[in-house]
């Protein structure tokens, strides 16, 4: 392995570069900027394997974390670097809110599945919410084009775990000409009929059901009809939020079938929503977005 390896990205203006760690043919490379969509300091962290440190094109992940989740939580825990690093795959993880911090008094609540942490990914329209969550609009638009502009990056597929399972089921199909390819992991699939996403959601929109609706990943789908040749989705059959019916993956079954979107659902027997269950199946995820991306 060539630890002295060298490379040359272009210095971003809007960019600020927090750390860099070599980890197998490639570097972990974090990063932060001032975002005009969640008006707060957005982070995020970067997988690029050599051949994207070389200036190759390269194809990415985009992943979206779960409630109570930042950038680190995957980055550290799901142990996608190997991979990457095998088939020159970049790897994205931003946060998953904006937060506090100094001068920015971003709205909060004490619920886990409500307030900073949370976001479900979509631009909120009620007060307190609307003046920084606007999830939807910073990752489809501005770090989409920030990381298009800064980065080798040939081609974007969307995953994410839970919420961000959640988030990249529903921002694939609303914006599907950005992403190639889109897989899940124990996603949230129908948001606005679970007790977790009706919390938000009435934060969030008020009682503007059209807004929730828009903001569901299976009634979505089922409104847009088919995408791509073929999503991923692994789910844990003893995940215990399925079990409270938190994550409703039948509901995503159904939709698929309506819209003729050929699904691939796997039930992990004896798997949880852990980053252990993460792990056990993540190598398969980037491998779906690695041949997506061979036909782009």
């Amino acid at each position: 392995m060539n630890n002295s390896y060298k490379h040359s990205l272009s210095a971003s203006t809007q960019l600020t570069k927090k750390s860099v760690n070599r980890c197998f043919d490639g570097e972990q490379h974090y990063y932060s900027h001032q975002s005009t969509s969640t008006k707060t300091p957005m982070t995020f962290s970067i997988y690029l394997p050599d051949e994207a440190l070389a200036g190759q094109r390269c194809p990415a992940i985009l992943y979206l974390s779960g409630l109570t989740c930042n950038a680190d939580n995957v980055t550290h825990k799901a142990h996608f670097q190997q991979k990457c690093s095998e088939l020159g795959m970049i790897f994205i993880a931003p946060d998953t809110s904006p937060r506090s911090s100094e001068g920015n008094d971003v709205a909060n609540d004490e619920r886990y599945f409500v307030g900073q942490g949370a976001s479900y990914y979509v631009d909120a329209t009620q007060a307190p919410w609307a003046e920084h969550f606007n999830m939807q609009s910073y990752i489809v638009e501005e770090l989409y084009d920030l990381l298009r502009s800064e980065f080798p990056i040939h081609s974007i597929g969307i995953t994410g775990h839970s919420m961000g399972g959640h988030g990249a089921l529903l921002l694939g199909f609303k914006f599907p000409g950005k992403f190639v390819s889109v897989s899940a992991l124990s996603p949230v699939c129908a948001a606005s009929e679970s007790a977790w996403g009706q919390a938000a959601y009435t934060e969030y929109f008020g009682d503007d059901k059209a807004l929730w609706s828009q903001a569901d990943a299976s009634q979505v789908i089922e409104q847009v009809g088919q995408q791509y040749s073929s999503i991923l989705v692994d789910q844990g059959a003893a995940d215990e939020f399925l079990a409270d019916g938190q994550l409703q993956t039948s509901k995503l079954q159904q939709a698929c079938a309506n819209a003729k979107q050929p699904l691939t659902l796997r039930y992990q027997a004896g798997h949880d929503h852990s980053y252990y269950f993460i792990q056990t199946v993540i190598n398969e995820h980037i491998e779906h977005h690695w041949r997506m991306a061979q036909l782009s």
